[in-house]
């Protein structure tokens, strides 16, 4: 705490700030840091997605090559681990990918808000491939859909003990798909405000270390950034997989 008793804590960065107060009943819809976050990502791949179909031309420029770029990048991942039924499922995946990695590099900037390091965003995500998925396995399979837990030439006696590892298993992709995205945004946001406040309070010849590493944390953090989009992105096309052709 500083003289003033104003409080520095690395964690401030992610509380929650309300803008506009809204409830319906005991529900809470205010609009908030993260809501405005959110609201400027969608904005962002919006207008950088038109921008692109815009200017098309034979030469392309950097915001057209970038797009043919994402576009392919997701289509082959798709057809890596999906094959080419995956195609219809490619807006679904380029949605969410342009709009986790988009907004994890809006929470790069200064002063901004990464809504990408609240569990609730990260599980929202989550729920929404995993209930998805779900829907896609059983209305392409129906009840042979739940093959998918028995592995295939498993002794039978082996069934009781491993049927409910792999219910276990499946039940749980919500949560490691999205702790794996909401931590590593959270401790790389949380190590650089840490650093930052040792440049601050530091004598000058001191915080140059400090702000060295701050540097490198943050090249680091714009690669987890994609990586974790990346991440998120393949974990779906895989379990897109899984839905069609159960293993």
């Amino acid at each position: 705490m500083s003289a003033s008793g104003e409080k520095h804590s690395p964690l401030e960065q992610f509380e929650i700030t309300p803008f506009v107060h809204f409830e319906v009943g005991s529900v809470d819809l205010a609009f908030t840091n993260s809501s405005l976050a959110m609201v400027i990502t969608t904005a962002v791949i919006t207008l950088f997605l038109t921008l692109s179909v815009n200017t098309r031309s034979i030469i392309p420029s950097r915001v057209q090559l970038i797009s043919e770029l994402s576009y392919g990048f997701i289509a082959q991942l798709l057809k890596d681990t999906v094959g080419e039924q995956g195609r219809k499922y490619f807006p679904f995946v380029f949605t969410i990918f342009m709009f986790v990695l988009i907004g994890n590099m809006v929470g790069m900037l200064p002063y901004s808000f990464t809504f990408t390091s609240h569990i609730i965003v990260t599980f929202a995500l989550a729920a929404v491939v995993f209930v998805g998925v779900t829907i896609l396995g059983f209305a392409k399979h129906g009840m042979n859909f739940f093959s998918f837990f028995v592995i295939p030439g498993l002794p039978w006696y082996m069934l009781p003990l491993l049927i409910p590892i792999e219910v276990i298993s499946y039940l749980s992709r919500p949560i490691s798909l999205s702790v794996r995205l909401f931590a590593n945004m959270l401790a790389g946001h949380t190590l650089i405000k840490v650093f930052a406040m040792f440049v601050i309070t530091m004598p000058f010849y001191s915080g140059v270390l400090p702000l060295a590493f701050i540097v490198a944390l943050t090249g680091l953090e714009i690669l987890i950034a994609f990586l974790q989009a990346y991440v998120f992105a393949i974990l779906t096309c895989l379990y897109i997989n899984d839905a069609l052709h159960l293993h």
